[in-house]
């Protein structure tokens, strides 16, 4: 296998667990939150813009603000969502150049040309299941909507990057459903699948 693999996932669907298993059972690099360091670190700016900016789009209240965004302004700047995006492309790129490895989100998915794409989903009762057996004592009710919340921002984000439609089967190589067969079951799957990729 000498691709690397990309993981877009649901919140609470078991994508990042999926990510890091599979990295153990092919021995390859894993990257998530990793990334953050790394981009900042190399981009030289703080670490903590990136956590601010993790696969969130910025609240805008008018888009078109010509005061803001005019390109004949001599105060116009490329605004940090986008900075922080393109530093964490670079890395990704770089990464995947030195060898196969694994990385989930960041739309890592579009950024790299030549990586098998994998997309992780449960239904949302075992999703809730899956994050209050993690983070117990939480409602299920407020647990469903943090995990919505979620869900919607990573797609805005990702659609907003890449123009495509976040979760939709035809943008990913295989997606699977971890619900009825646990990150485990899914992690059969994809090694049976990656056997076949040339």
């Amino acid at each position: 296998m000498e691709r690397a693999i990309t993981i877009s996932r649901e919140f609470g669907s078991g994508g990042r667990e999926l990510g890091v298993k599979l990295a153990e059972s092919l021995g390859i690099p894993f990257y998530d939150k990793e990334l953050i360091s790394m981009a900042a670190e190399e981009s030289d700016m703080p670490e903590d813009a990136f956590l601010h900016y993790d696969e969130n789009m910025p609240f805008i209240k008018d888009p078109l603000d010509r005061h803001f965004y005019s390109p004949f302004s001599s105060i116009y700047q490329v605004p940090m969502s986008d900075q922080i995006f393109l530093a964490q492309s670079r890395v990704i790129r770089k990464l995947a150049d030195q060898g196969p490895c694994v990385i989930v989100g960041r739309c890592a998915d579009m950024v790299l040309e030549n990586s098998v794409n994998l997309f992780i989903y449960a239904r949302m009762k075992d999703r809730i299941r899956r994050m209050n057996s993690l983070e117990t004592g939480v409602d299920p009710v407020k647990m469903e909507s943090r995990i919505r919340e979620v869900d919607r921002k990573r797609k805005d984000y990702y659609q907003y990057y890449t123009g495509n439609e976040w979760g939709k089967a035809q943008n990913y190589h295989l997606s699977l459903e971890s619900g009825l067969v646990g990150v485990d079951g899914c992690l059969k799957a994809v090694l049976a699948y990656l056997e076949s990729v040339q």
